[in-house]
């Protein structure tokens, strides 16, 4: 606890420190001092001749100074430096009072069960860090690249586009790339979550944060080490518990009024009783009292169980490869109530191939097409591009090349103009063209030859594995009401997928303005929207909805750098456990606020009339903070398996 409070009020709790770790030493005081105080209990109890003042006292007194010598040396420093109403300050007065009042064993179980208390923080802390802490260590200070023939062991950093990096065995890759060796086999797990190997072949992306299973292989550097998907992952973790939530800002406001207050109110009820007693006042009684009060009144419960809430509820998140970027955004997604979901790298694998092609024109040869529409589409990182490409290479080179968000492509291949993509497109350069074709649930892609209308090709995408069930998982969530599917493909292909998952709206043909538009409809109808993407052309909408959620693995950086939540699996399923770990993480949150206020108030009403002892206060102070600490831990104990594929 003594991390919570060190200037007056509640910090975040930082991930850019080291993990704490609780060796056995740290349990010698607190055990030795339980021993050593029921000895003295003991001793008083059975009236020892020799346990009697001044023994006694000296006894507890020397326990006392070894068991709270840290809250004592604080509560100084704080004092020196201006800095009174904070918990080691109440703490001192309140246990060195009760030496005053001849209290000797309650002032030290007081300290005692204070520092068992920060105990089970820190190993609630150490416990809810060691999901992120996890991701922060794989870090790779030295790689292997090929220089000029000889291998050259160098710093990430130092490593340059294009060079070949060679991974043994069991080590951590450093940098982005893509594979040179025929196979890899990695274990993703720090990146996605998922604890499945997953295999890469030559000319596949692997990427930083993975681990090397089987055999040694090489990769070519595509992201300098600052621009890796790892180092921005980690930026992103370091930068994630900064983010306060509402509540844990409030209750670290309060902290700072609170305090004070309950320190004046302690002092009023010592002397205020003596105006209206009379000859019945009794110093004492009243002071202990104000003792007892003060003992009560100590924050600890909320200001450090509120921050560890959050915490745990990001690392339970991080461990199911969902990162929150802040804990606001873990308040946010619980009051969500329509969830929107791009199709294609969303829903569906976005591993498109071809599946048919036609030719309408006259004179014009199938391969012919093929060679000029393959020769454009090689400018284009879109997966419908690569399935073209793949299909169908060509040695061709375009040239004056424009890529037209939501309609397709248009270039110059060996002097013809190629035009290929949907409607929108054709009808932008006034192409005629026959719709007859138009009606299938397949996405086709139309092509046009110097402004002439010469076939199409169809590509087919399919759903992912667990597509059906992350819209059973979000029917189940009591506050998503509504789910929609916004995609730029035709609408037939929209509305086939949204029969097959049974999701309530769908709307296609859309270009990145119009998927913004019909999400700033529906946020001035009242509702708190999620937009779940991938892709560049995704990045606005993520950014301008209540949360914005991408798809981390094959999401564009654009997507993932706007988004609130990133879906390191690339699972849509994990929206779901996304949004239960949010409500979870309130629950529990609210549980404490509860737990701490309503048994400090009753035990504080107690101990002003007279009805409670020191040791109701013990238990209501540090019983209460314990509890709540323990409750919040819980968090990232959670089993949310059901909502997972």
């Amino acid at each position: 606890m003594s991390d919570c409070c060190n200037n007056g009020a509640c910090g975040a709790i930082r991930t850019d420190k080291p993990i704490k770790t609780i060796d056995a030493k740290a349990y010698i005081k607190p055990v030795a001092g339980i021993f050593f105080l029921l000895l003295g209990i003991g001793l008083d109890f059975f009236n020892v001749a020799f346990f009697t003042a001044p023994v006694a006292f000296f006894y507890f007194a020397i326990l006392y100074i070894i068991v709270g010598k840290e809250v004592l040396t604080k509560a100084v420093q704080l004092l020196f430096s201006g800095n009174i109403y904070n918990e080691f300050t109440l703490m001192s007065v309140a246990t060195l009072g009760a030496f005053a009042i001849d209290s000797y064993a309650e002032g030290v179980a007081v300290m005692l069960f204070y520092i068992i208390g920060e105990l089970f923080q820190e190993r609630a802390v150490s416990q809810a860090k060691q999901s992120i802490q996890a991701l922060l260590s794989i870090q790779v200070e030295e790689v292997r690249v090929l220089r000029h023939g000889v291998i050259t062991v160098v710093h990430p950093k130092e490593v340059a586009l294009g060079e070949t990096v060679s991974i043994r065995a069991g080590e951590n890759v450093a940098l982005d790339g893509i594979l040179i060796s025929p196979v890899a086999t990695l274990n993703t797990a720090a990146l996605t979550g998922e604890s499945k190997p997953d295999t890469k072949y030559t000319g596949e992306p692997v990427y930083a944060g993975s681990i090397n299973l089987e055999r040694p292989i090489d990769i070519t550097v595509t992201s300098v080490y600052s621009n890796t998907k790892l180092s921005k992952i980690l930026q992103l973790v370091q930068e994630a518990v900064a983010k306060k939530a509402k509540t844990e800002l409030l209750i670290s406001r309060l902290a700072k009024i609170y305090t004070p207050i309950v320190f004046w109110l302690a002092v009023a009820l010592v002397v205020l009783p003596f105006f209206f007693l009379g000859v019945d006042y009794h110093f004492s009684d009243w002071f202990e009292r104000a003792l007892i009060f003060l003992v009560i009144s100590c924050p600890c419960a909320l200001v450090i169980s509120i921050p560890l809430g959050y915490f745990g509820g990001i690392g339970a998140a991080s461990h199911h490869g969902i990162l929150f970027k802040g804990s606001n955004y873990l308040d946010r997604i619980t009051r969500v109530d329509t969830v929107v979901m791009d199709k294609t790298g969303t829903l569906s694998k976005g591993v498109f191939d071809v599946q048919k092609v036609v030719v309408l024109a006259e004179g014009i040869e199938q391969d012919t097409m093929l060679a000029l529409l393959s020769a454009l589409e090689s400018h284009s990182s879109h997966p419908i591009a690569k399935a073209i490409t793949r299909y169908a290479p060509s040695a061709l080179n375009a040239v004056d090349i424009e890529e037209i968000s939501g309609c397709g492509m248009r270039g110059i291949v060996e002097s013809t103009e190629v035009l290929a993509g949907n409607k929108k497109l054709l009808d932008t350069f006034h192409v005629t063209y026959d719709t007859a074709h138009l009606d299938t649930d397949t996405t086709v892609i139309l092509i046009a030859l110097d402004k002439r209308f010469v076939g199409y090709i169809t590509i087919a995408d399919t759903l992912k594995d667990d597509a059906h069930a992350a819209i059973d998982a979000l029917r189940q969530l009591p506050h998503i009401n509504t789910i929609m599917m916004l995609s730029g493909d035709k609408q037939s292909v929209v509305d086939s997928v949204a029969t097959t998952l049974g999701i309530d709206t769908a709307i296609g043909e859309l270009l990145p303005e119009a998927k913004f538009a019909e999400v700033e409809r529906l946020q001035a109808k009242g509702h708190i929207v999620a937009f779940v993407g991938d892709g560049i052309n995704d990045a606005p909408v993520i950014t301008f909805s209540d949360v914005g959620i991408a798809m981390g693995g094959l999401g564009s950086d654009a997507a993932i750098e706007t988004a609130d939540v990133v879906i390191q699996t690339d699972q849509p399923s994990k929206i779901a456990t996304a949004v239960a770990i949010g409500d979870a993480t309130k629950t529990v949150i609210w549980q404490n606020i509860a737990l701490a206020f309503g048994v400090k108030i009753a035990v504080l009403i107690a101990g002003a009339f007279g009805m409670a002892t020191m040791w109701e206060a013990v238990i209501a102070d540090v019983g209460v903070a314990v509890a709540a600490i323990m409750n919040s831990a819980r968090i990232g104990t959670m089993n949310f398996s059901t909502k997972d594929s």
